[in-house]
């Protein structure tokens, strides 16, 4: 998720409008409005500003990157949907046989 979504998002469940979260936080109603469309991206900083404005917080932890799926999503992408869809039914039978249908 991008910083401006996640400024949408806070806003939205905080229940407050574009223009009273430029007044909580002294920031233009424009600025707030062009970062959650994606046109500039906010600096770290005030994307913290504005999430705790909203009443949330954003823990940021160092993960390693988790790669594992890669190769097989790349292979997945390669294949012809006739094949895709073959590894999708595959997959699905033990699964339907367990729920009944």
């Amino acid at each position: 998720m991008r910083g401006g979504e996640l400024i949408r998002e806070a806003r939205l469940r905080a229940g407050l409008t574009q223009s009273e979260l430029s007044k909580l936080t002294g920031r233009e109603r424009s600025v707030i409005a062009r970062w959650e469309q994606g046109v500039i991206s906010p600096p770290v900083d005030s994307l913290m500003e504005i999430i705790h404005a909203c009443g949330f917080d954003l823990p940021f932890t160092l993960m390693p990157i988790d790669k594992s799926a890669d190769q097989e999503l790349q292979e997945a992408l390669l294949a012809p949907p006739s094949e895709r869809v073959e590894w999708l039914l595959k997959d699905l039978g033990p699964k339907r046989a367990r729920s009944g249908h």
